[in-house]
């Protein structure tokens, strides 16, 4: 047999072998590559499908509508806070390929230099950067026809106001973080915010939402709480009218105002100058006039303290309405002198009514001593009765409670621990070395001549929910018994004496239409030194007052701070603006006459 016939059998062996081997090589290849696809395609599915949507996919807080604010008026509720729907425009770096083209088509609308956009969009390691902001729908329709990659536009609520500056420190604003501060605004921010909602957006290449994709999902946002306020709006007009102009007339530039209802602790009205614009509060450059002084900046009020001296000293029983004594016109306590002013006429036989009437401070260093029980010295039970009054009846170094932002304490000195306390608690008992807001005196004025009711003092008359839910701030009792209803009756009776005695002092101004009740107390307070001790020629002049017919219709208290004329600030100064207020009450606003003589 020929050598190659001998071969050939081993040679189809061999090569069906390698046929053999490569087609179950193709097999385990295919088989490798039909797992992978099963495992990718079928048990990796949803993970990999998360990976390719998170690159198109971006959320978005949707911010609810904040709740506006009104405020009373004759004729229902007038607004003063409404919203604005403007928009921030913001870009993505990552997505926009051509920075400096975008930059100048942007700047045309904007006004915003090129180069400050080209670095913005230029960001590295930021998905959103802002480029800016309260445009309003033109400009923002303008801009999106540009059709610019990258760029994209958020709707932003932004507050407006119908009424302008009116009221703007008790209102406050909200910031370009969307927070309440200051005012009503901080007060209640939680109320007037809402809930946000939530979108869930996938976006084609150039960053756009597509509106219409399945994928998006979308929580929708609960608008804030509206806020009617318990100030009427015409009443804060004219408040605001009679401050500026009394301020003009003292020669100073910062003062308050504020009139509330003693009966319910509903402020009426509330002023404080220097105001701002709300609207463009970013521009202004003295942050304090965001503070509404009324509630914020606690001062030594002076003499307007005295009537709650005489109150307490009534309540205890250790004087009575139309107790006399004799004034010496100088106490000695811890080797310091307490005198009066000039024209109280020296020493002499006094009553009550005279230490209200002619501002006596050794009067009513004499009526805190008779809380204590001993005549020439400020002693322990002095000094911690009048304490009690000051801190658990009137609730001063407390906050009241007001719907503002930043309220004030206060500070009472302690009665058994500190240097020369009989000195400093005869000088608390006339406003001095110890320090209250106006909101503060209001309200402990107001529960002494209204029965005894301490009334916590309130901005908010109602809410109402985006369902309509209404909830109404109803009157709160804090403290009762703050004094009797006699010592009530006798206050009443005191400080109308004291607004006639002035009024037969030459102040015509202070002569109301008869029928009427005004009673009220000047006071002048030197101001505090930082470093301790009082400027000799600054001062605040102060006036706390009231009127009405058969019972006290509303409170007033004003502040006038370091006024430029001459004589007693409280008396030049502040009293002329309590009656302007007062008359500008009768005149308007339905204050009833007396129908018991």
């Amino acid at each position: 047999m020929p050598h190659d016939a001998k071969n050939k059998p081993k040679m189809r062996f061999h090569t069906n072998r390698r046929i053999e081997v490569w087609y179950l090589l193709i097999i385990a290849v295919l088989a490798i590559f039909i797992t992978r696809l099963f495992y990718l395609q079928i048990i990796r599915h949803d993970h990999y499908r998360d990976r390719a949507l998170s690159s198109q996919q971006k959320e978005y807080v949707i911010n609810p509508d904040r709740g506006t604010i009104e405020m009373s008026g004759s004729d229902g509720t007038i607004p003063v806070v409404l919203n604005e729907k403007l928009y921030t425009m913001y870009g993505d770096p990552l997505i926009v390929k051509n920075p400096e083209k975008t930059a100048r088509a942007l700047s045309q609308v904007t006004k915003t230099q090129p180069e400050v956009l080209v670095e913005l969009l230029k960001t590295k390691g930021s998905r959103y950067v802002i480029l800016a902001k309260r445009l309003s729908e033109e400009e923002k329709s303008t801009l999106t026809a540009l059709k610019l990659p990258g760029v994209g536009f958020q709707a932003v609520t932004y507050r407006t106001y119908p009424q302008g500056g009116l009221a703007a420190p008790l209102l406050g604003f909200v910031n370009n973080d969307g927070k309440g501060t200051y005012g009503v605004e901080q007060a209640l921010d939680k109320t007037l915010k809402g809930r946000p909602g939530q979108l869930k957006a996938t976006t084609d290449a150039a960053g756009v939402p597509l509106a219409a994709s399945k994928n998006n999902v979308r929580i929708a946002p609960v608008s804030g709480d509206k806020a009617v306020l318990s100030i009427d709006a015409s009443m804060q007009k004219q408040l605001e009218d009679i401050l500026k102009k009394g301020l003009d007339r003292a020669k100073s530039k910062i003062g308050t105002a504020l009139v509330m209802d003693p009966n319910t602790g509903a402020v009426k009205a509330m002023a404080s100058l220097p105001g701002y614009d709300p609207a463009t509060y970013y521009s202004v450059e003295d942050a304090a006039v965001f503070s509404n002084a009324n509630v914020s900046e606690p001062l030594e009020v002076g003499s307007i303290m005295k009537p709650l001296t005489a109150a307490a000293a009534l309540d205890k029983g250790v004087i009575a309405a139309d107790t006399s004594y004799y004034d010496p016109s100088v106490w000695r306590l811890n080797d310091h002198d307490v005198t009066n002013i000039e024209e109280d006429g020296g020493a002499g036989t006094r009553n009550v009514g005279d230490i209200l009437n002619l501002s006596i401070n050794t009067g009513a260093a004499w009526m805190l001593m008779q809380m204590g029980g001993e005549t020439g010295t400020v002693n322990q039970k002095a000094r911690t009765t009048w304490h009690d009054y000051l801190v658990n009846h009137y609730r001063f170094g407390q906050t009241t409670g007001i719907e503002q932002g930043y309220e004030a304490e206060g500070y009472v000195p302690v009665p058994d621990d500190g240097y020369a306390l009989q000195l400093t608690y005869a000088n608390m008992s006339f406003g001095q070395a110890m320090t209250t807001t106006p909101i503060q005196m209001a309200a402990a004025l107001s529960a002494i001549i209204n029965g005894g009711n301490y009334y916590q003092p309130h901005l908010v008359d109602r809410t109402i929910s985006p369902t309509g839910k209404v909830t109404k701030t109803k009157p709160k009792v804090l403290v009762s018994n703050v004094v009797s209803p006699k010592v009530s009756k006798d206050m009443i009776g005191l400080l109308e004496y004291v607004v006639q005695g002035h009024l037969e002092s030459g102040f015509s101004y202070l002569r109301f239409p008869e029928g009427y009740s005004v009673g009220g107390k000047t006071g002048t307070a030197q101001i505090a030194k930082k470093t301790g001790g009082y400027y000799e020629d600054k001062f605040n002049g102060t006036f706390l007052g009231f009127v009405g017919g058969d019972t006290p219709s509303y409170v007033i208290m004003v502040k006038v701070s370091e006024p430029g004329i001459g004589g007693y600030a409280g008396s030049q100064a502040a009293q002329p603006l309590f009656a302007d207020i007062a008359h500008m009450l009768i005149n308007s606003f339905d204050v009833p006459q007396r129908t018991v003589r």
